[in-house]
């Protein structure tokens, strides 16, 4: 089973015509509520293509008997919960601009609890935004390891960046992510990618780059008309972890990736619109060609 770590959150999504100056104003064109979470996007992602997934997350006391438990219930995620009846569930408060560029500031709620909690062993697990401290601790205690710093970054030493990449196999991050692990490092971006066995990229409308093994491949983006760039990356990892979990080769698994976050991006909010594997392999096959039969086994 894939195990998802890190953050479930409540996403208070806005348009706005433009970002406005240091103490100024703008007003929003339209603004909606939808189920989030970096962790959270992901894991339903991954119970939307068939595949069994556990989320290990923070919650708050609005969370049990809500709406967004019973979306999840209906999903099958399975739940490993630290859950903080005095907290709210985290909630991040998005604001993109007719650019399709983005702002957010989010607010940790019960997320701390993650701090202080006893980290799980895990045979196969994704660790998205979370407490750095709880991220080093799953690293270093489990077998197959993936990870995306995502905006969280900012939150992470250098000892704790160094050490999460040094205890697992495939790194997850976009252009912004990248240049900020470099500050963090003092180093260029080579050596970063030398650190880890995969290390994907993701550029957006760009497509993304996989590095492995010495070599570099770009994964176009699949056309489509975007809505909203929310939760693409989450719904890429979601992608790929099915994919990889399920024996796909890495080439195959990022253009499994990319091809589940063109349905993510084609409305507004992260979970709306993901789809099954049928649904996926369909629109892979306009984009790739026929989507063979895993490689390896699992």
């Amino acid at each position: 089973m894939i195990s998802v770590v890190g953050h479930t959150a409540i996403d208070h999504i806005s348009r706005v015509p433009r970002f406005p100056p240091v103490n100024g104003s703008i007003h929003i064109l339209d603004r909606k509520v939808y189920f989030g979470g970096g962790a959270a996007n992901i894991a339903a992602g991954i119970a939307k293509l068939n595949e069994p997934c556990t989320l290990v997350s923070a919650v708050g006391g609005d969370f049990p008997g809500s709406e967004y438990e019973q979306w999840m219930e209906k999903l099958g995620i399975a739940r490993q919960f630290f859950t903080i009846p005095g907290a709210h569930t985290a909630t991040a408060f998005m604001f993109t601009d007719e650019a399709g560029d983005q702002i957010t500031f989010f607010e940790w709620g019960a997320s701390s609890a993650f701090e202080h909690g006893d980290a799980p062993a895990l045979p196969f697990v994704h660790m998205a935004t979370a407490d750095p401290g709880f991220n080093v601790r799953v690293a270093e205690r489990s077998e197959f390891a993936t990870f995306d710093p995502g905006q969280d970054l900012h939150r992470y030493t250098k000892e704790q960046l160094d050490a999460i990449l040094g205890n697992i196999n495939v790194l997850f991050a976009n252009q912004h992510e990248i240049t900020g692990m470099e500050k963090i490092f003092g180093t260029g971006k080579q050596k970063i990618i030398n650190s880890v066995p995969v290390v994907i990229i993701t550029m957006g409308k760009e497509g993304s780059i996989i590095h492995e093994k010495g070599n570099s491949t770009r994964i176009p983006a699949f056309p489509v008309t975007m809505a909203d760039p929310t939760g693409a990356g989450d719904a890429y990892r979601a992608g790929f972890l099915t994919a990889y979990f399920r024996g796909y080769e890495t080439l195959t698994a990022c253009k499994i990736g990319t091809i589940t976050a063109s349905f993510a991006v084609e409305k507004t909010g992260c979970q709306t619109n993901l789809p099954d594997w049928e649904q996926m392999e369909a629109r892979y096959g306009k984009s790739f060609g026929s989507l063979l039969q895993p490689a390896r086994s699992n």
